[in-house]
């Protein structure tokens, strides 16, 4: 008995995810349509012009603008920022540099320091544990 594989599909919210660009902006015929696995690595390997030009020029969705302001999405909407921006948007906010920008920026450091310190007391304890059954 031979087993029957199906194609695996995806949403084109889930596919637009992935490819991390913002629903709205992708043609219709994407937004409509269903998005195969092999269609989405072919999307990846080969990129259309309109998703180069949505990845270089925007509208970016919200994990996209966070990660390129340096700030994580929540520090976006204490910001105000619920949309998405375009990569013109985003470059005029890093030369404007609102004050939540700056706050916010500072948070992810601090954030992103207790992580390392985390994972190095971790490390460390991991560690100890080995030693210590030898």
């Amino acid at each position: 008995m031979k087993s029957h594989q199906s194609t695996q599909t995806m949403k084109p919210a889930t596919a637009a995810k992935k490819l991390g660009v913002y629903l709205p902006a992708t043609p219709a015929e994407f937004q409509e349509g269903v998005v195969s696995r092999d269609e989405l690595n072919e999307l990846q390997a080969n990129p259309p012009e309109w998703l180069r030009e949505l990845r270089a020029n925007g509208p970016h969705p919200r994990p996209v603008v966070a990660a390129r302001l340096g700030v994580s999405i929540a520090g976006l909407a204490r910001g105000g920022v619920t949309e998405a921006l375009t990569t013109e948007q985003i470059e005029a906010l890093k030369q404007d540099r609102p004050q939540w920008l700056d706050k916010e920026r500072a948070t992810q450091a601090e954030v992103r320091k207790e992580a390392a310190r985390l994972k190095k007391r971790d490390t460390e304890r991991a560690e100890q544990n080995r030693e210590s059954r030898s």
